[in-house]
């Protein structure tokens, strides 16, 4: 509980309509986009500033009052969900663009800026952000730094860490330390920058950001195959990649997902087909159509059973945003919805994928999977009804089952989406008991206290240990 003392403090220093503790505010506060998962805060805060930022947190730190740093709640590995209580920090007041810097090709953003306004206000100069998460209308950037979020661009242009130069962070004892900058070089010591890229709010408290920006492409062009089989997209995935080739966007959707989309988005997308890939290449205009005809050619090779290209921007963004859409049709079909995002080398993914199947069949539920194939990023979606228990037993042990698939062929528990609490069992799977005891020792020399956002990312249950072959 948040005594009378410490919300005294915390008033003192924003305001009391800056410290909010009514029951609507704390229910708001209290989950994410994580099923099934929900715990209450004792109040939520709105800092104004970077000095606001230090000052709460010197008082969480004195007073061991943990702080979970949150942004629009689209996490979905529970890494927002304030599970020991304490103050819910939200960046309303701090969502400013400070600047665009034509001259060095960086854009300076507070952490509570929308995603797509940057986007947009950088496209508004001719420039280009490229990372491109499916939150992206609502997400905050420091929520996508955080988390290290990637998108449907991410093969030929990079996640977020790959533009993330400069940060200005609060340090768990409320020091404020800046990295980085507007360099294309910067080695002086420790790269604290990349330390803080994904790390989930566990080691500070993130209050300005400077990103890279690259010139804007000139065109795109977006193409569809379709396919009768699985494994017949995916050796397309891998002979693009043979052939040199690396498009802007690469992105798979299985069969299931194919229905669900066509039935939410109603474009023309073929219901019957096995598989499909939606490619987009964007560049020089004789570049991208260089690429698009072998691409196609390509496809042709590999057994699809119809490629069309897009005759116009606007039919190419129309096919797009039916991709985007995925999620939001899935959702549609039951009333909890689980997207998870296992990885594996883009040579296993229609290995991964028949085994997502199998394991479904298996466990009797029902996963429709989609995803980025050019980066072996799928997106193993099932939706189920959280309300039912035993199914919900089943549902989890699908999902530890293919964890467990996807790190024997190599691949990862998560691309994209963090570990938060949900994958926080299976951390040792993949980087060793050796691997989490160094992550730990980290966590412990930044936040001795334990204040910042606990509970994610190290699992307070005894670890699964289970020996995955690979």
């Amino acid at each position: 509980m948040l005594t009378k003392e410490v919300r005294g403090k915390l008033v003192d220093i924003v305001g009391g309509e800056n410290v909010k503790d009514s029951q609507q505010d704390l229910i708001v506060y209290s989950y994410d986009s994580t099923p099934d998962y929900q715990a209450i805060p004792d109040a939520v805060i709105k800092p104004r500033n970077k000095q606001d930022v230090s000052e709460i947190v010197k008082v969480c730190n004195s007073h061991g009052v943990p702080i979970v740093p949150r942004g629009s709640g689209t996490n979905l590995c529970a890494g927002t969900t304030p599970l020991e209580g304490g103050i819910v920090m939200i960046f309303n007041h701090m969502s400013e663009i400070l600047e665009i810097d034509d001259e060095n090709l960086t854009i300076t953003v507070q952490p509570g800026v929308i995603t797509l306004d940057l986007i947009e206000a950088a496209e508004a100069k001719g420039l280009f952000y490229p990372p491109d998460p499916g939150s992206m209308k609502i997400s905050t950037i420091a929520g996508n730094i955080l988390e290290c979020s990637g998108g449907l661009r991410g093969l030929k242009y990079g996640v977020t860490r790959d533009y993330v130069i400069g940060l200005e962070f609060v340090m768990p004892n409320g020091d404020i330390v800046k990295t980085g900058g507007k360099l294309a070089k910067d080695v002086a010591g420790y790269d604290l920058t990349r330390l803080m890229v994904g790390s989930e709010g566990t080691l500070g408290i993130i209050t300005e950001a400077t990103l890279k920006l690259i010139p804007i492409p000139e065109t795109k062009k977006t193409m569809l195959a379709l396919y009768d089989s699985l494994e017949a997209a995916g050796n397309t995935v891998s002979k693009i990649i043979a052939n040199r080739i690396i498009p802007a966007t690469l992105e798979f959707l299985d069969q299931p997902t194919i229905q669900v989309v066509e039935d939410f988005a109603k474009i023309g997308l073929p219901t019957e087909a096995g598989a499909v890939l939606l490619i987009e290449q964007d560049g020089p205009a004789e570049v991208v159509e260089r690429d698009i005809e072998k691409i196609a050619e390509i496809c042709r090779e590999t057994n699809a059973i119809s490629v069309q290209i897009a005759s116009t921007p606007e039919e190419g963004a129309a096919l797009t945003a039916a991709r985007r859409t995925a999620l939001s049709a899935l959702a549609r079909m039951k009333p909890t919805t689980i997207l998870e995002d296992a990885t594996v080398p883009r040579s296993k993914i229609a290995e991964m994928v028949r085994a997502i199947e199998k394991i479904a069949k298996e466990n009797d539920v029902q996963i429709c999977t989609f995803g980025h194939a050019g980066d072996g990023n799928l997106h193993p979606t099932c939706m189920t009804d959280a309300r039912d228990k035993e199914e919900m037993k089943r549902v989890e042990k699908s999902f530890e089952e293919i964890f467990k698939k996807a790190i024997e062929l190599g691949g990862t528990i998560t691309g994209e989406h963090g570990v938060g609490v949900m994958k926080s069992p299976y951390l040792s799977w993949k980087v060793g008991e050796t691997g989490v005891d160094a992550m730990f020792a980290i966590k412990q020399a930044f936040d001795p206290n334990n204040i910042m956002n606990p509970g994610k990312i190290f699992a307070k249950d005894t670890r699964k240990r289970v020996v995955v072959e690979k």
